[in-house]
């Protein structure tokens, strides 16, 4: 008899290996002839040359449609037990690929849903450096966050780095509980909120521990070079143009930055430049910037944001 250890990596077990673990007792129940143990996060199995090579085969695509889809299905192990060689994917999960950007947890399939989206999708591939400027709802910071996460499941780059500007909107930071970290961890929650819907929870846990996924304010950005990252700053609307020109100069070799903001939402006092609207006019002739201009028909919020932005922008005309 011949031994093979599969040890299952960045996966959530239970999803996996299935409730009970039917998955896994699906696959050894084809091969009766074989012993398939699985224990913590490795998978014993045990039998003759050609069968083990086949039981690891099917195995390694089930982990691969894993990363890839985020979740198993019975009918997923049913179909790499009878597909040649247990490596063709499922038709029903390509059904329509054009415009997904990665699939995330329980299920949750992360698409471009607009064109200008789709535009941002396209830019970030293009370009090292990529500003996507929209009101609120037009899912412009949760596209980015799909766009980086992509690169990171990909090993793309090795760190995904995630900042805002610590402003105040309407709030007074001072009378909040806590330290720094925990005063800014509000108004980043929507970050993590992206996040949760496309990392599994032990891996995205992993990741922040080991500083792998980093959610900081952009002060701590200062005196950092940014390399084989990518890096996002939300909220750039509330950076002084001191701020953009630090983050900017922060990036290093083989490191994607997107940059998002709403020019109509800026928190900063009523005399100071935003740091967006200056970068937005001092760069906009140098190649290999992208830019793209999301508006309320790319809003996916309740139908009633768009009507609501669109009110407030005939009220700016009058």
């Amino acid at each position: 008899m011949v031994e093979k250890v599969i040890s299952l990596e960045d996966v959530s077990l239970v999803d996996f290996l299935g409730v009970e673990n039917n998955h896994i007792k699906e696959v050894a129940a084809a091969f009766p002839m074989s012993k398939i143990i699985s224990r913590g996060n490795e998978i014993r199995v045990m039998g003759t040359q050609p069968e083990i090579v086949r039981i690891t085969d099917i195995l390694q695509s089930l982990l691969q449609h894993y990363q890839k889809y985020g979740k198993i299905t019975n009918e997923n192990v049913r179909h790499y037990l009878t597909a040649n060689g247990g490596s063709v994917a499922p038709p029903h999960v390509l059904e329509d690929e054009k415009d997904v950007i990665l699939y995330g947890t329980k299920g949750v399939v992360v698409k471009a849903k607009t064109a200008n989206q789709r535009l941002m999708v396209e830019k970030a591939a293009e370009n090292d450096l990529l500003f996507a400027i929209g009101p609120a709802g037009t899912g412009k910071t949760y596209t980015a966050v799909a766009i980086a996460v992509q690169a990171l499941k990909e090993k793309k780059v090795k760190k995904l780095i995630i900042t805002r500007p610590a402003v105040e909107a309407g709030e007074n930071l001072g009378f909040l509980p806590g330290n720094l970290e925990e005063k800014i961890d509000p108004y980043l929650r929507p970050i993590y909120d992206a996040l949760d819907d496309m990392i599994q929870g032990e891996k995205l846990k992993f990741y922040l521990e080991n500083r792998i996924v980093e959610i900081a304010p952009l002060a701590y950005m200062r005196g950092r070079t940014l390399n084989n990252a990518f890096i996002l700053l939300d909220e750039a609307q509330n950076t002084t143009p001191s701020q953009m020109k630090m983050f900017l100069t922060r990036m290093g070799p083989s490191s994607k930055v997107i940059i998002t903001g709403d020019k109509t939402q800026v928190d900063l006092p009523k005399n100071q430049k935003s740091g967006l609207r200056d970068a937005l006019e001092t760069l906009k002739n140098v190649k290999g910037i992208g830019f793209v201009e999301l508006d309320g028909r790319d809003v996916v919020r309740h139908r009633l944001v768009k009507e609501i932005l669109e009110a407030y922008e005939r009220k700016e005309k009058e």
